[in-house]
């Protein structure tokens, strides 16, 4: 038994209280206060609230104090029918479209009530299909107390008018990929160039560049490591020594290993991750996969009023078509009550923190044919807290291989009826609107999205922070590795891994708790 669990057993021993639901819990941080609300469909006394303030305390931290707000809720059938409509309307449109408050007929119970939903005889699939009745009840008993089932019925109805169709996808061609490229500032010389570089390609773009050319941009991390080199004409070894660096310009991220001569390894020496500069390199292809090799790194800066020009696509779609968010509700997760002291930049900001299960590990078209994803994982973060999440397979026409049905779990039965790329990555794309992106190795799957985004017409530009890289930064020596696995029990977070959502779940916490120690996002 859950916590919560236990504590809506102990509330409901309570007489005017018995049928109670937990509807929220809303946290004031200076107070040091936690707000339970509650709903109940019976008369409660000021005895059955203090009794209930008491039993909440019990599960409170010593330092925070309960308050109770509870409100009496006994729906009319009137309010049901609406509250079906609306849920189905949103959630499931292509039946939603076939459906009105006078084809929806309510019992009501005791504490709760039974539904009818009228159907016509070729609606049966829309209504079969998804599991709509048993979603409709869970959502009515998340809102009022007692129990809630329904059934359909096949009736003779009138067919729906063509403008209550559902709305049908932009059919628009998809735009092709473009390279923006901006001024470079401020140019100062390290390792020295051949050419003074005037231009800068957006991070966001470089995967799509050919020969030479610069990046410019903040160093995010920067760490020294030591190799040995032999010298063939001497037979000696040599200890040299390489950089990891990494850099954003706020369209992307680019980490890549620099190799620096003897004259300017002191130099490169003093970097740290703030400072401002411009590599120029090439795509190299290596191990079966595309990356940037540095060849030489100066100073240098974007102009200080640089805003990222936007990419021409679609716009964000105006509703959800096939995958609908919902409300992420984990009263029982580690650490609910602690460490709520956030710093501003994460609660004044919008992130979703994603992952994507695929078909195999092709992230670049100059490699061959992309693989395919076939789950998308996603929580939102408002105010530094998770309030959303966003979870779907993807549909595929291909065979699952054996290593991954291993890997993920995922079998090609759990992609039967899942939406194509084109309806998820749509509603992936409205999800993220206004919003950083965060993931662990978050280049790895932001090349996915924004490739098959652009196939359709959605230019994914936002912003990437790397979890893996802030690891780095932030917990240096105290990790045997940066894996999310690593990450995610030195936290003491238990997760299902290699499956989209519960990665992007435990992401997001590792996120927020290493954001708390470093003291900042770094926007």
């Amino acid at each position: 038994m859950s916590r919560t669990e236990e504590y809506l057993r102990e509330i409901r021993e309570i007489d005017g209280l018995k049928n109670a639901i937990l509807y929220g819990i809303t946290i004031y941080r200076r107070k040091k206060v936690a707000e339970f609300s509650l709903v109940t469909d019976k008369t409660y006394t000021a005895m059955d609230e203090a009794n209930a303030q008491a039993i909440t305390q019990r599960y409170l931290p010593a330092s925070f104090t309960a308050e109770m707000k509870i409100i009496k809720r006994v729906p009319d059938e009137g309010m049901i029918k609406r509250k079906i409509l609306d849920f189905v309307t949103a959630k499931f449109p292509a039946a939603g479209a076939f459906l009105d408050e006078r084809y929806i007929e309510v019992e009501l119970l005791a504490s709760g009530a039974h539904f009818f939903v009228d159907i016509a005889s070729g609606e049966q699939t829309l209504f079969s299909s998804g599991k709509i009745l048993d979603e409709v009840s869970e959502y009515l008993q998340s809102i009022f107390c007692g129990t809630f089932y329904g059934n359909v019925r096949v009736v003779e109805k009138e067919a729906p008018s063509d403008d209550i169709l559902e709305e049908l996808p932009e059919t628009e061609e998809a735009v092709g990929a473009e390279i923006r490229r901006f001024p470079i500032c401020d140019f100062e010389k390290i390792d020295g160039a051949d050419e003074v570089p005037e231009y800068a390609v957006y991070m966001a773009d470089y995967m799509n560049t050919e020969g030479s050319f610069a990046v410019c941009g903040t160093v995010t991390y920067i760490e020294e490591k030591q190799y040995v080199k032999h010298n063939e004409k001497t037979g000696e070894d040599m200890e040299k020594s390489r950089f990891s660096v990494s850099v954003t310009d706020g369209t992307g991220n680019i980490r890549t290993t620099y190799f620096p001569k003897k004259a300017t390894v002191e130099k490169i020496r003093e970097l740290k991750a703030g400072d401002k500069i411009v590599i120029i390199g090439a795509l190299e292809e290596y191990n079966g996969s595309v990356s940037f090799k540095a060849s030489k790194i100066n100073y240098g800066a974007p102009p200080e009023d640089f805003v990222p020009v936007a990419r021409k696509g679609k716009p964000v779609p105006k509703f959800y078509h096939t995958v609908f968010p919902e409300p992420y509700i984990d009263y029982t997760q580690a650490g609910f009550f602690d460490s709520l002291d956030k710093p501003d930049e994460l609660k004044n900001n919008i992130f979703v923190v994603f992952d994507l299960e695929t078909t195999g590990l092709n992230h670049q078209p100059a490699m061959g044919k992309m693989d395919k994803i076939i789950e998308i994982g996603a929580v939102k973060l408002v105010g530094g807290e998770i309030t959303e999440k966003f979870s779907t397979f993807v549909a595929c026409k291909e065979r699952l291989s054996k290593e991954i049905i291993e890997l993920t779990g995922i079998t090609d039965n759990d992609l039967v009826g899942a939406p194509e790329i084109d309806k998820a990555i749509a509603d992936f794309f409205k999800f993220t609107d206004g919003a950083f992106l965060v993931g662990h190795n978050v280049g790895f799957d932001y090349d996915f999205v924004r490739y098959y985004g652009e196939q359709n017409g959605y230019m994914f530009d936002q912003r990437q922070f790397d979890t893996l890289t802030l690891a780095q930064e932030v917990l240096r020596g105290a990790l045997p590795n940066y894996k999310l696995n690593s990450l995610a029990d030195y936290y003491g977070f238990t997760f299902q891994h290699h499956r989209a959502f519960d990665d992007a779940c435990v992401t997001a916490k590792c996120f927020m708790e290493m954001v708390k120690k470093k003291g900042k996002v770094g926007i």
